[in-house]
């Protein structure tokens, strides 16, 4: 059975269209909406400018995969300074913000968008892997850390990862400590990734670099 609808046609349309982003119900995508309509007409305009120029003006870093303006390198791959020889592996561009507060880790990152679900048996064909096994096999780096959240399709991406650059001449480790498992690293503090990335271990069987 439909439920009733008690709002115009444009206000519900809205709402459902809020209530696609996460951690959006239906009473707080009811609540952006009716605060909404209280705007001046211009800042309505204005925020649907911004939305609708999205897809043009955000793209992805060409080196590592993190959000960037459209056609240029992330703010990461910038900075020359950063040690190249010592890559983290990510799920998402949201991690590569949480290690970067954490103020400890000066390397550069690799973000896969996304990871894989053992439920869903997926084979990692969406996910960014042929740069990703090109930097293990470049010559160029000597530490590649895998640095995905400690839950199932974590884990799961970890150890597919792992075994993927396992002939690589190249160290692979993760995070060790301070992570609680079925955590997401998006949501950690700097703290507990410090911890994790300083006590990190190696992952694998491969030639580490030998």
């Amino acid at each position: 059975m439909t439920a009733p609808q008690h709002y115009p046609d444009a206000v519900e349309e809205l709402v459902g269209a809020f209530r696609q982003l996460p951690g959006i119900g239906r009473r707080g995508a009811e609540r952006l909406v009716l605060a909404m309509l209280n705007w001046e007409p211009e800042n309505l305009r204005l925020l649907g400018k911004l939305i609708a120029g999205l897809p043009e003006s955000v793209g992805r870093c060409p080196e590592c995969g993190m959000l960037a303006n459209a056609g240029e390198l992330c703010f990461i791959c910038r900075q020359p300074a950063r040690d190249a020889t010592t890559v983290c592996v990510v799920e998402n561009a949201s991690q590569v913000i949480a290690i970067e507060s954490s103020g400890n880790f000066r390397g550069r990152y690799h973000v896969l968008g996304g990871r894989l679900s053992p439920l869903d048996a997926e084979n990692g064909s969406g996910l960014n892997l042929p740069a990703l096994i090109d930097l293990a096999n470049s010559g160029r780096v000597k530490e590649i850390i895998l640095a995905l959240s400690p839950d199932v399709e974590g884990r799961a991406t970890a150890i597919y990862l792992a075994e993927l650059l396992k002939d690589a001449p190249v160290k692979v480790t993760q995070p060790a400590l301070g992570l609680p498992a079925g955590a997401n690293l998006s949501f950690a503090d700097g703290a507990t990734i410090t911890a994790a990335l300083n006590g990190r271990t190696v992952l694998g069987g491969g030639r580490h670099g030998e």
